[in-house]
């Protein structure tokens, strides 16, 4: 299944587009997918947990979606928030141009999708929302979210969603150790075996 390689930066086989209906922020909205992102079909079980169970986005100010696939997470933050910039980062490329593409279908000039490497290390963000790549193995995602998490602005928080079978937990603790005294690990809630972990930047 080509999608099983979605971690890549240019995946197997053509990039053909093709249509998407899904609701996103409380509509039905027309998009596009292709093979070779993740969950290429709709959203996943995950990301719907973390869309329906989270509180809105900072309404205004930088936010972010990690691994952003299609653009379920940040295009539904660009709605919600629409005042804010919306930064969206995969490593595959085919996703960035997807979530980019999908934005401008939705009439939405606040996401910008990138490569990581291509976002302005300066930037601090008031939320991030992510269903973090677990499947990439655990040296690679802690490194991505230590890319990233230390990056909130004072008072921002991250939300995650994280399968309990697949190591929630574990990932709570080792972010409570991992990060400074700065930051707070929580879990915040648990739906259909996933859990809610939120990770907050103490405000000056």
């Amino acid at each position: 299944m080509e999608s099983a390689h979605y971690f890549s930066a240019q995946p197997a086989g053509p990039f053909t587009r093709k249509p998407l209906t899904v609701e996103l922020a409380g509509e039905t909205r027309r998009l596009q997918t292709s093979s070779g992102i993740f969950s290429p079909d709709g959203i996943d079980k995950g990301t719907a947990v973390l869309l329906a169970d989270v509180p809105a986005p900072s309404p205004q100010g930088n936010l972010l979606d990690i691994g952003c696939g299609w653009g379920p997470i940040a295009l539904s933050m660009a709605l919600r928030a629409p005042h804010s910039q919306v930064y969206a980062v995969d490593v595959n490329e085919r996703c960035v141009a997807l979530t980019n593409e999908n934005a401008g279908l939705l009439g939405l000039n606040n996401v910008t999708a990138s490569l990581p490497d291509d976002v302005d290390p300066g930037l601090r963000f008031d939320t991030i929302w992510s269903n973090p790549p677990i499947r990439i193995g655990k040296d690679e995602l802690h490194s991505l979210l230590l890319l990233w998490l230390p990056r909130l602005a004072p008072g921002g928080s991250a939300w995650l969603v994280v399968q309990k079978n697949l190591g929630s937990d574990s990932l709570q603790r080792w972010l409570g150790a991992e990060l400074d005294s700065s930051f707070t690990v929580t879990r915040e809630s648990t739906s259909k075996s996933f859990r809610i972990l939120r990770v907050r930047k103490a405000s000056r």
